[in-house]
């Protein structure tokens, strides 16, 4: 954490700060360990202190980026849906357990409820890449999919913006301890959300176990 707040505090400044915050967006989409949203987080709070970077340019950036690695993620799930024989193999990391429980997960969310999946799934990084990847792989109707992403993105955008900027007005003057509780409290919610979504699916899981066909 320490270093994600110094990085925040050394680029806040920079004119190439958004554009960092648009790649490290994109790549976030794919990977869970970029830390897109901590960095967000942290540069809200020091847009607060500090007038800069702004908030809205900020928060636009981060929205545009959001829904671009979606799609892209989106693309990967089409191509791999396309690829002959991709019904038979699949690539290593989609063979690992977690990835094929929150796979199946997502397939089914989405015949099921798919506007209220794919808002909740972008605030939860793996959550988001299967659902995403899921979409693109069973042939979920891109144009859809592109609307519904779009209002996630931007509302996952302005939330991260948002509990910065709050922790930067409460903190104001200390822009290192406004930063660091920012990005506490920002995992200490997304942690909230994955073990709310994953006790949900369980009780949904179990309810329809029971239901005699």
């Amino acid at each position: 954490m320490d270093a994600i707040t110094d990085a925040a505090l050394a680029v806040a400044g920079s004119p190439w700060v958004y554009l960092l915050v648009f790649v490290l967006t994109v790549l976030d989409a794919f990977l869970v360990v970029v830390p897109s949203e901590t960095v967000v987080v942290a540069l809200g709070a020091l847009a607060q202190q500090e007038g800069q970077p702004g908030l809205l340019p900020l928060a636009a950036v981060a929205a545009v980026a959001a829904v671009l690695g979606d799609s892209l993620t989106f693309g990967v799930g089409r191509l791999v849906r396309g690829r002959p024989g991709a019904g038979r193999t699949s690539p290593r990391w989609m063979l690992r357990p977690r990835v094929i429980r929150a796979v199946r997960w997502a397939t089914t969310a989405l015949d099921r409820r798919a506007a209220l999946v794919l808002l909740t799934a972008r605030f939860v990084p793996f959550g988001r890449i299967a659902v995403n990847l899921t979409a693109g792989a069973t042939g979920f109707r891109y144009p859809r999919f592109l609307a519904l992403t779009s209002i996630a993105g931007v509302c996952w955008a302005l939330y991260n913006v948002g509990v910065g900027a709050f922790f930067g007005a409460v903190f104001a003057g200390q822009p290192v301890l406004a930063v660091a509780v920012s990005i506490v409290v920002a995992i200490g919610l997304g942690v909230a959300v994955d073990q709310g979504s994953a006790a949900v699916t369980r009780r949904r899981a179990r309810r329809e176990a029971t239901v005699p066909e």
